[in-house]
């Protein structure tokens, strides 16, 4: 072990001083990485198209490309999946990131060779760099990760063979034999599609393992955890894996499972570290201890530009490079990938808690959000506030989602429904405390709850418990990095969930 931990430290310190480089000079790494995609893709059909050869700088690039979503890049992309070659990215595309998204549509993301070792392998080395950097009395290769990922299916079309599936899966098939040695559980139990049977399986192969870290979205995380402890008979975590020191959590806000996870945890304390990995890219680690921002990695072959809020939810689409962002503002991402999305606006809101470096804040979607009467209420209100009514009531939530809904005289209330853990007591106490902090944590959700001449006081529906998990059965989405929509501005999710709720 003292040889792979010699091995492993000289790899961290040639790359903390790489990261020391897009550190002291972002804006000239983040130019110097847009010319070398343009560069590779100038010859392909869309690079042919919008003449990418004849781009000198970003002004070049935001004229003569147009920015873009999945329905725009779809027709490209389906052609790819049927094994045309040269058509947003060089050669020929075998692997597609499956969408997260919980609508009945998917999407479908490209994953070349290049943004695998470059963006989404790199992300990963990286993140456990940092937490060394951190944590140098770290036993992290004593034992090994348990990775919670999804799954891929084989897409056949005329012949030619590729696969989609979650990024989480993708990364695991395509990972090194070495690299095995630190994971668990093995390939084909890690890689199952039956996500019921998968968890059960992964808690019976994982329980008597050396387990030193975690990996995977918070809310399928507490399903497996608390799978272990009933197979173990363990009273907390601890007790089944003496060694854990660190989970790495990403896909969604871990504030409203955060009382959860301490139940399972026990007294002491595990390290949480935050990172920003979606099916399109990795794009910032946690590199400090206790925050809820993260550095935006700015060398994983991504070039980025930002919608400014103000535009956001307009028809304009004004742009701005990473050096024009500021501190404590929100923007929309928008990014140029080594996969071939070409100025694809992610759908991810972020603010920028520090440009020296740029380190930044996911607040949410672009499409979560409630703004039926001017309130722009947004996730991360809903969290925060959530987390704050949960901790005043002595309360575990599990999931929630949130929709507008009218009444006759043109006003109006937020609908929530929440499947909790342990439900408050007293939910009267729980509505009024989660209504107040809202308002001090969003004017325009104040401004229009005053005398209720607007907006009413919220109402909640308590859910059975697995209520959501049904709802994500029903629609073929149980698993993964699968997420339930927190917010919308329609009442479709809502009701459905709440259809669900009495079958």
């Amino acid at each position: 072990m003292s040889i792979i931990n010699s091995i492993a430290g000289w790899i961290m310190r040639k790359r903390i001083h790489q990261m020391e480089l897009f550190l002291k000079y972002p804006h000239e790494v983040q130019r110097e990485w847009l010319n070398k995609i343009l560069q590779k893709a100038e010859n392909t059909e869309y690079g042919i198209r919008y003449k990418f050869s004849t781009i000198k700088n970003y002004e070049d690039f935001r004229k003569k490309v147009p920015l873009t979503d999945y329905e725009k890049l779809k027709p490209y992309i389906e052609r790819m999946r049927k094994g045309e070659q040269d058509i947003l990215w060089p050669g020929q595309i075998q692997w597609f990131a499956k969408s997260s998204g919980t609508t009945d549509k998917s999407k479908f993301l490209p994953v070349s060779p290049e943004h695998l070792e470059e963006c989404h392998y790199r992300g990963g080395r990286d993140m456990v760099t940092l937490y060394c950097e951190l944590y140098p009395d770290n036993y992290l290769f004593t034992g090994k990760n348990l990775a919670l990922g999804g799954s891929f299916q084989e897409y056949n079309t005329g012949g030619y063979v590729s696969y989609h599936g979650d990024v989480s899966a993708i990364i695991m098939r395509n990972l090194p034999m070495w690299a095995e040695y630190f994971r668990a559980p093995s390939l084909d139990i890690a890689l199952m599609d039956e996500w019921e049977s998968k968890l059960e399986s992964m808690a019976v192969a994982i329980k008597d393992k050396t387990i030193t870290s975690l990996a995977g979205v918070p809310s399928w995380m507490l399903v497996l955890l608390n799978k272990v402890l009933q197979l173990s008979g363990k009273k907390n975590i601890y007790e089944v894996w003496p060694q854990l020191e660190v989970y790495f959590h990403g896909g969604v806000n871990i504030s409203p499972f955060m009382a959860s996870f301490e139940e399972l945890w026990g007294e002491r304390p595990l390290r949480l570290m935050q990172i920003y990995n979606a099916s399109e890219g990795f794009f910032g680690i946690q590199d400090t201890k206790d925050s809820d921002d993260m550095l935006l990695m700015l060398d994983y072959g991504v070039f980025y530009e930002f919608i400014p809020q103000k535009y956001i939810h307009s028809d304009i689409k004004e742009t701005i490079p990473l050096e024009d962002v500021r501190e404590g503002h929100s923007y929309a991402l928008v990014i140029s990938t080594n996969a071939g999305l070409w100025r694809y606006q992610l759908g991810d809101v972020v603010e920028f808690t520090s440009v020296r470096p740029y380190r930044i804040r996911v607040k949410g979607r672009t499409k979560h959000f409630i703004n039926r009467f001017g309130e722009e209420l947004m996730v991360h209100n809903a969290d925060e506030a959530l987390k704050e009514a949960c901790l005043k009531n002595h309360s575990i939530l599990k999931e929630y989602t949130a929709a507008p809904e009218m009444l006759p005289d043109g006003t109006g209330y937020h609908h929530w429904a929440i499947e909790f853990v342990r439900p408050p007591e007293n939910l009267a106490y729980f509505i009024k405390v989660l209504d107040e902090e809202l308002k001090k944590l969003n004017s325009d959700y104040e401004a229009k709850r005053y005398k209720n001449f607007v907006l009413h006081e919220p109402r909640i529906t308590c859910l059975p418990p697995g209520t959501f998990e049904k709802w994500l059965q029903s629609k073929n989405k149980l698993g993964g990095q699968h997420k339930v929509p927190r917010l919308s501005n329609e009442l479709s999710f809502l009701h459905e969930i709440l259809l669900i709720s009495e079958i």
